[in-house]
């Protein structure tokens, strides 16, 4: 896998120009999904995410505050696929099951 450095230390452009967290394969995006999911604080990030470094979760913060348009975009971007995949998806067989049985509410 080729990667650029970035003005960011702890930053790389992996070869489809996504930004990751140095040393790892999370996305920077994936780490912002998170912090905004569960409100998590840079502490706590760091709390539940014990291989990334306070350096690399700031920096990957730093980088998304400076990059929040192109970012907030790419995660509705993420967002509207789930959702499509989802409707394509349909309802599943263990989901139908479970609200036959009354288990699950109409």
């Amino acid at each position: 896998m080729t990667l650029t450095k970035t003005e960011y230390k702890y930053i790389e452009l992996n070869e489809d120009n996504v930004p990751i967290i140095a040393g790892t394969t999370m996305k920077v995006v994936e780490l912002v999904e998170i912090q905004i999911a569960y409100g998590w604080s840079p502490a706590e990030l760091h709390l539940n995410h014990r291989y990334l470094t306070m350096s690399q979760i700031l920096s990957a913060l730093a980088y998304y505050c400076d990059r929040k348009q192109e970012l907030d975009a790419e995660i509705k971007r993420r967002e509207e696929y789930v959702k499509q995949a989802e409707n394509e998806a349909g309802e599943s067989p263990f989901a139908a099951r479970l609200r036959a049985q009354g288990l699950l509410p109409l």
